[in-house]
């Protein structure tokens, strides 16, 4: 039991991490914007970053924060897409790239997240605004809140549209490609963002997608375009292919052209030099046995990230090695750190996993102990 106990401490000090990439040299690249990141979805890991923290105006990339607060409301229950949504007369007022709204005009939640993630209609994303928190500002905090959870930290929001620039209005490529990453977990909000060209009022109004990526990227899943003189041509870009997904965030661009080939450019690469790789035994774990337990085994479990960014050209060198005991002594709690896991390419440790209980296994009491060591000695007679 001495040693049990030993074995577990020392095993405690050891944090699961994971292997970080080293991100490519700003000079990797030419493009011709002025702030940009690329990041693999599963993992966290960016490959490339340029001003990555510089506090930017986004202009209606803004709206990424926006639809992740109206998927969220959706996943929560709080509303659901056949809501009927009104529009205000300060959502009508809005301007700029919009479905004309008119006073008092209801569209399903459903239709108005549409309008917002393929025209980037700004009536909508201020009524749906005003749906989930009253009025646009109380809504602007929510979103402010949800930034600081997602660990953004050059972000501040004024406005769910992005509209108007406002020096309090910021926010950064790393910032909302955190946001990005969190709003494409939502599988589902790609059946609105893959959109090329629709429809809504029953048909009367037509939508085409302000981001041209969908059309001409083969892979394309999102996410949002946005333009004004003082931001510039900016995008989030994600793009999926063989079961990897990233995100590519140009802030500032030149020209509308130069944000599409600036992400293209990051997507392309991504895609043709990196791959994700399980970050655990595909056949799992097996049970370990268990000493004075009222169970005889406990299942170890994995923690941490699921996957793991490599290069292409390493993926066939992977091996996984756990490091565990033969034996535990009850009693076990849930999340008691049992070992860990290494996964190594080439004999260099790639990630460290911290291997936990899935569940508890409670000590026998005495009269259990007494009746299993009576058993034990007729069974021997």
């Amino acid at each position: 039991m001495k040693q049990a106990i030993i074995l577990f401490l020392t095993l405690s000090l050891l944090a699961g991490s994971a292997f970080a990439i080293s991100p490519l040299p700003e000079e990797t690249f030419s493009l011709p914007v002025e702030s940009a990141i690329l990041m693999e979805k599963a993992s966290g890991e960016i490959i490339y970053q340029k001003n990555e923290h510089e506090r930017l105006p986004p202009a209606s990339v803004t709206k990424v924060m926006t639809m992740l607060l109206v998927v969220e409301a959706v996943d929560g229950g709080r509303i659901h897409l056949e809501d009927m949504v009104s529009c205000s007369a300060h959502a009508r007022s809005m301007g700029g790239s919009q479905i004309w709204l008119e006073d008092g005009e209801q569209l399903s939640v459903s239709e108005m997240l549409k309008c917002v993630a393929v025209v980037s209609a700004n009536d909508c994303a201020v009524a749906l605004a005003e749906y989930i928190s009253g009025s646009e500002e109380a809504f602007a905090d929510k979103m402010n809140a949800r930034a600081e959870e997602l660990g953004c930290k050059n972000t501040h929001f004024t406005n769910c549209t992005g509209l108007f620039d406002d020096p309090e209005h910021y926010t950064s490529a790393y910032d909302l490609a955190l946001m990005s990453r969190e709003l494409i977990r939502h599988d589902w909000i790609k059946q609105y963002t893959t959109i090329w060209m629709d429809t809504v009022r029953g048909g009367a109004f037509g939508l085409s997608n302000t981001n041209k990526l969908i059309r001409f990227y083969s892979g394309a899943t999102g996410l949002k375009t946005g333009y004004t003189s003082l931001a510039g041509h900016c995008l989030s870009a994600t793009a999926e292919k063989d079961g990897v997904e990233y995100i590519a965030v140009v802030l500032k661009g030149e020209n509308s052209d130069a944000r599409f080939e600036a992400a293209k450019t990051l997507l392309n690469y991504a895609f043709a030099n990196y791959t994700s790789v399980p970050i655990r035994p595909a056949d799992g774990l097996a049970s370990i046995p268990v000493k004075l337990g009222k169970s005889d085994f406990v299942q170890p479990v994995c923690l941490g990230s699921e996957a793991l960014l490599l290069e292409k050209a390493r993926a066939s060198e992977i091996e996984y090695i756990t490091e565990l005991p033969e034996y535990l002594e009850a009693p076990i709690q849930s999340g008691d750190i049992l070992g860990r896991l290494l996964v190594r390419a080439n004999g260099e440790t790639l990630a460290e996993l911290d291997i936990a209980a899935a569940h508890d296994v409670d000590r026998m009491g005495a009269f259990q102990i007494f009746s299993e060591l009576l058993s034990l000695l007729v069974g021997k007679k």
